[in-house]
């Protein structure tokens, strides 16, 4: 149903080689202030850009990117990843809504929240 969502960064070069090394994806589309990574132009994509107007990114509060992971283990390994790669940590992984929902949070580079997660 998503075709792409896109956040704001202040690095777009450091951006792309976060959302690359972590989704195990490729630059899709450069168009010099904009960047689309995916596995596939069909498929699902994150877009990382410098604003339009120029002015600082500033993540939304409330605003997240949810990336199915399809295991429990999956989840957990792309949440170390990304702390790994330089994210900080915004919940662990974890067992969350009783005992259906497995979700490891983080902050990106940038202050854009992101989930990995598994309906388990």
């Amino acid at each position: 149903m998503i075709g792409y969502t896109t956040i704001g960064v202040t690095d777009l070069d450091a951006a792309k080689k976060f959302y690359t090394e972590l989704l195990g994806a490729e630059v899709l589309v450069d168009v010099g202030r904009l960047a689309m990574i995916g596995k596939g132009m069909g498929q699902p994509m994150i877009a990382v850009c410098v604003p339009y107007n120029e002015e600082a990114p500033s993540p939304g509060n409330g605003n997240m990117v949810a990336f199915a992971a399809g295991s429990k283990e999956n989840a957990a390994s792309m949440y170390a990843k990304a702390v790994e790669l330089g994210a900080s940590c915004d919940g662990e992984p974890g067992q969350r809504i009783e005992n259906m929902f497995y979700g490891g949070y983080v902050k990106d580079p940038d202050g854009n929240k992101l989930c990995f997660y598994d309906f388990s």
